[in-house]
Order: C-alpha cells, then sequence, then structure tokens
C-alpha cells in the first residue's frame, strides 16, 4: 500500500510540474503575441540579445567540437561495414541524413542544456532566493516578461543557429576523414551528399531545433521559478533541470520522428 502511495505521489507531482509548465508557457505566449499587436508593450530587444549572446554565443566553441568529433566518429564507424558491400562511397549519404535529420539539433540541444539551461535556473532560482522576483512584483512589473520570455526567445534563436552549426560541423569534419583516411573524393562526397538529402531533411531538423530550445528555455525558467530552501533549492533546480530538458527533448524528437514519417517526409 505505501509503495502503491508512493508511485501516486510521484505521479500527481509529475503531472502538477507539467501544468505549472504548461501555465508557464501559456503566460509567456501571451506576452509574445501582446508585443507583436500593442506598442506599448515590449519585451526589451536588449535583454533579448544579451541572452542570445550569452546563450548562444558562448556556446560556439563546444558545439563546433562536439560536433566536430561526431563526424569523425560517423566517417570511422560507417566506413567498415559499407567496405564489407564494396559501398564505402555511400559514407556521406548515411551521415548527411543522419546529421541533417537527427544529430545535428539534438547534440546542440543537450550541449545547451549543459552549457545553458542550468545557469538561466540557477540564475532566476538565486532572484527568487533573495527576494528579486518579489521586488519586481511589487514595482508591477511582471516576471515572465522581463525574465522568462527573452530567455525563451533567447533559447530558441540560439538553439536554431547552432544546430546550422552543428550540422556544418558534422558533415565537414566527416568530409575530411573521408578524404583523408577513406580515400572519398571532395567531388564524390559533395555529390552523393546533394543526391541524399534535400531542403525537407535540413527544414525538419532546424524546426527540431527551435522546439527543442523553447523546451530548454521554459523547464529551466520553470524550475528557476519553484526554487524553495535557499542554496540546496537552487542547486536541486539546476539537477532537475538538465535531467528534465534531456528526458523533453529525447521525447519531442520522437514525437517528432514519427510525425514526419507518418507525413512521409522522409
Amino acid at each position: 500500500m505505501q509503495l502503491l502511495l508512493s508511485i501516486g505521489s510521484r505521479f500527481a507531482a509529475i503531472f502538477a510540474h507539467i501544468g505549472a509548465l504548461s501555465w508557464l508557457l501559456l503566460d509567456a505566449s501571451t506576452w509574445i503575441f501582446r508585443s507583436l499587436g500593442d506598442r506599448k508593450v515590449r519585451l526589451g530587444r536588449a535583454a533579448i540579445v544579451g541572452q542570445v549572446c550569452r546563450i548562444g554565443v558562448s556556446s560556439i566553441l563546444i558545439v563546433s567540437l562536439v560536433s566536430g568529433s561526431i563526424g569523425f566518429i560517423l566517417a570511422f564507424q560507417m566506413a567498415p561495414p559499407l567496405d564489407n558491400l564494396g559501398q564505402v562511397e555511400l559514407v556521406p549519404n548515411i551521415i548527411a541524413v543522419a546529421v541533417l535529420r537527427e544529430l545535428g539539433p539534438l547534440i546542440a540541444a543537450i550541449v545547451l542544456v549543459g552549457f545553458a539551461g542550468a545557469a538561466i535556473a540557477a540564475e532566476i532560482g538565486t532572484m527568487v532566493v533573495g527576494e528579486e522576483i518579489e521586488a519586481l512584483e511589487a514595482h508591477a512589473l511582471n516576471p515572465v516578461r522581463f525574465l522568462v520570455v527573452p530567455r525563451i526567445i533567447a533559447a530558441v534563436i540560439s538553439l536554431g543557429c547552432l544546430a546550422v552549426l552543428s550540422d556544418l560541423m558534422a558533415v565537414l569534419s566527416a568530409a575530411f576523414m573521408s578524404k583523408t583516411v577513406l580515400g572519398i573524393g571532395w567531388t564524390t562526397y559533395y555529390k552523393n551528399t546533394l543526391a541524399q538529402v534535400g531542403p525537407i531533411d535540413f527544414i525538419t531538423g532546424l524546426l527540431k531545433a527551435f522546439v527543442f530550445g523553447g523546451l530548454i528555455g521554459l523547464i529551466a525558467c520553470g524550475n528557476g521559478l519553484r526554487v524553495r530552501g535557499g542554496a540546496a533549492g537552487v542547486g536541486n533546480a539546476t539537477t532537475r533541470t538538465v535531467v528534465e530538458s534531456v528526458v523533453a527533448v529525447i521525447i519531442a524528437d520522437l514525437i517528432f520522428t514519427i510525425v514526419f514519417y507518418s507525413l512521409k517526409l522522409f
């Protein structure tokens, strides 16, 4: 009986958390739409640009390093089985599909979770502990409008750009490895890549990246606003942000894959 109560309370907490995040998303979306139709409602361009620089620009180096390494790994892993079939020149075909549709946005999202998601949660959580959120509300300033919305928008923009960078670095590193080790010429690599993928592959991957960015920003801000218990609460919020963001990104990726397959987009 105690086990059932424990499981039930756990599920209740999960659904309550999802409901809180949904309400936060609705509130943030309302402010975004109001800013589009009402000139008096401004979200703060400087705040958004600052968050893009803090979240996106700071992640360029690590995303490039990880994606480039993945490109090398894929080239090495794909070559032996294809060489056994006498089709080693198809390495660029497989890598292009894997990177543009899946690995590019996924790698960028996971890097952004660890690099920026936890930082956002810790920053907002520290504001909660320091009663800065209450100070904003006392001055009739909505925390969602001035803190949450700029960070969600910045996460969406940053992850979209980082996904493109991730695609480029993975494909280029795989091309370099294919040329120097596997003996696949630049022309052959280029032609096989273009023959295998099209604009829809890039667009679907970019769409995934935008949604992943929104999820990461939403979860990070939501956990930050829920911080309780001082410094320990901030630490718990950052841990939850990383775990929940990775799980949310993977589940969203699964849903996208099922939908795209059902629509015969690949």
